[in-house]
């Protein structure tokens, strides 16, 4: 872990004007330690690649200490937790970002090692439809245990963040601001249950202004904590359509559900899907296959013996008695069903832990 002296060095980087983060840690990398950034012979700085136009004399330590030392003093009153990158806390995921943040702070009862994590984003005007298909989404998810990531703003952030507390999931909030204030105000009465099973992440300090630019450097945070990142909705332009660029960026899994081409909040998910950008996601089934999820790890085999089935999934357990395994067309037909409904069925199956998917559409009961 690093310590106090190091910590309030890190942050004093963090204060100097035009340095950014990425060039932060190139510097701390090279030369060892942010304290021996400030101590460093200017001549040896100018060498290091990135930072021969940067102006020396904003590299003062004083100055940015003080406020580090203030800051640190505002962490220690509220009880907030801080992420450093070269700590072996500091998630996997947003370590290997190039431009993942030198430090974060956080608050709440964040544990995402180990666990599947899913970023959720979308338009802040989200339609009726546009909450049901997040919902459904996250039920059918919800035996997996994903940790569910968003921006806690209005709209599809806070309808996947609602329905993650609701369904027992831990939930993250990536505010673009510091952990002093709230932005809806009228989230406020969301806190208490998400840091219960979350809590919220920033890199913004208590005395940051609020600004819309900040908005961009949250949503790379985002990006860069799930396996996976999901766009609901979204107009032709919007938050949520940077943060799936910048998943893409970093080589994440994107995924759009599509809408009618006359549909003002489909637009840019159907663009992200045409250009090739975004898996489309019409199903949990299509995200679980393709993110290779298994989901016989979370089910145990012991427990089919007591799992109820309904009257139409009887049909295909019956069906799966005689027949192992078997293509996609030829259950449906064997069942007397429309392809659809039995896709359907196949997917509350092998949520179930009764049936799992093979590749060319096959499926074989465990």
């Amino acid at each position: 872990m690093i310590s106090e002296i190091e910590l309030l060095h890190v942050m004093a980087l963090q204060r100097v004007p035009q340095l950014g983060g990425t060039l932060a840690k190139k510097l701390i990398q090279h030369i060892g330690s942010a304290e021996g950034v400030f101590k460093e012979k200017k001549s040896a700085l100018l060498k290091i690649d990135g930072f021969g136009s940067f102006r020396l004399k904003d590299l003062q330590l004083r100055p940015y200490l003080d406020e580090a030392e203030r800051e640190l003093s505002f962490i220690r009153k509220h009880q907030i937790e801080y992420r450093y990158f070269l700590d072996e806390n500091y998630p996997d995921r947003l370590r290997n970002c190039w431009d993942g943040p030198l430090l974060y702070f956080q608050k709440g009862n964040i544990d995402i090692k180990g666990k599947k994590v899913l970023s959720i984003v979308g338009t802040r005007r989200s339609t009726q439809q546009g909450n049901l298909n997040c919902e459904k989404l996250l039920e059918d998810l919800a035996v997996l245990e994903p940790v569910i990531v968003s921006g806690f703003a209005y709209g599809i952030d806070i309808c996947a963040q609602k329905k993650a507390l609701d369904l027992g999931l831990q939930t993250i909030g990536c505010l673009a601001h510091g952990l002093n204030q709230i932005y809806p105000r009228t989230h406020e009465k969301y806190m208490e249950a998400i840091e219960l099973h979350g809590g919220f992440i920033t890199e913004f300090w208590s005395d940051d202004p609020f600004d819309r630019t900040n908005f961009l450097k949250r949503n790379r945070i985002i990006a860069g904590l799930g396996e996976a990142t999901v766009v609901i909705e979204s107009a032709e332009k919007g938050g949520s359509l940077v943060t799936a660029d910048i998943a893409h960026s970093y080589h994440r899994d994107v995924f759009a559900m599509p809408g009618r081409i006359s549909d003002v909040q489909s637009v840019g998910c159907n663009n992200l899907i045409k250009t090739q950008k975004a898996h489309m996601l019409t199903t949990a089934a299509d995200l679980i296959y393709i993110m290779d999820w298994n989901l016989e790890a979370k089910v145990a085999k012991q427990t089919q013996l007591f799992l109820e089935f309904t009257a139409e999934e009887q049909v295909l357990v019956d069906f799966f008695k005689q027949i192992e395994k078997s293509h996609l067309d030829e259950i449906a037909i064997g069942c007397k069903l429309p392809i659809q409904k039995t896709a359907s069925l196949l997917l509350s199956l092998e949520l179930k832990g009764v049936v799992r998917p093979l590749p060319g559409k096959q499926f074989e009961w465990i």
